[in-house]
């Protein structure tokens, strides 16, 4: 099989950026943590709702906690990872590398007809 290789030199851009999805996951972890911290902080759940006269268990009160703590949560992580994603733009180093590309021509076909 003939090989052809070809080499060239290049000039890259190279930069650290953050994991934007480990910082959204962060942050929705962060948000259930502060609702349950907020569920078994503040014992509301005994008394009955000024608004809908309905007591409500701890699960749902840290459910509700939860609908609203998550989305903030995911919303500051995100604004976070962009904050540092921004400042790795900053701290661009160009590299030079050698780009080298090999290409094999594939065998030529043999009849094996057996007539």
């Amino acid at each position: 099989m003939p090989e052809h290789s070809q080499d060239r030199i290049e000039t890259v851009r190279v930069r650290r950026a953050p994991k934007i999805s480990v910082f959204l996951l962060f942050g929705a972890v962060l948000g259930v943590l502060v609702a349950l911290i907020l569920t078994f902080a503040f014992n509301g759940s005994a008394d009955v709702s000024p608004n809908t006269g309905v007591v409500y268990s701890q699960g749902q009160v840290f459910g509700f906690l939860t609908l609203v703590c998550v989305p903030i949560g995911l919303a500051i992580a995100g604004v976070v990872a962009l904050v540092l994603d921004r400042r790795s733009q900053r701290r661009t180093r160009d590299v030079t590398v050698d780009h080298e590309s090999v290409h094999v021509d594939p065998e030529p076909e043999t009849n094996h007809d057996n007539h």
